[in-house]
């Protein structure tokens, strides 16, 4: 797996690559922590993420307890048909707006 950061203004793009499994769900919320307390306004670009294990889904969960703890908003990008029907199965969604890519993320985030 691998996380890139992006600012495009006031929002932070946190962009996932690969698999996202027990194995590397603490770096992501190592990285994802350092980046929520930086910015109010965060994109998680799941476009590149093949695989999403429940381990992945509860640090996808814990950053948007820490935005909205700061008053501050997560939208997801690109899921893939896989990740999108787990995160629906579980409720998941219901916490997320979700876009296609990320200018349209940027729009709705403002």
């Amino acid at each position: 797996m691998k996380v890139q950061v992006m600012n495009i203004g006031v929002v932070k793009v946190l962009s996932i690559h690969g698999r996202v499994d027990a194995l590397t769900a603490q770096q992501l919320q190592v990285k994802a922590l350092e980046t929520v307390h930086h910015s109010p306004k965060l994109l998680i670009d799941l476009s590149s993420v093949s695989y999403m294990s429940s381990a992945g889904l509860r640090v996808i969960l814990l950053l948007h307890r820490e935005m909205r703890e700061h008053n501050g908003r997560v939208v997801l990008v690109g899921l893939q048909d896989r990740i999108r029907d787990a995160m629906e199965i579980t409720g998941f969604l219901k916490h997320f707006s979700v876009v296609t890519d990320i200018q349209a993320g940027i729009e709705m985030i403002g």
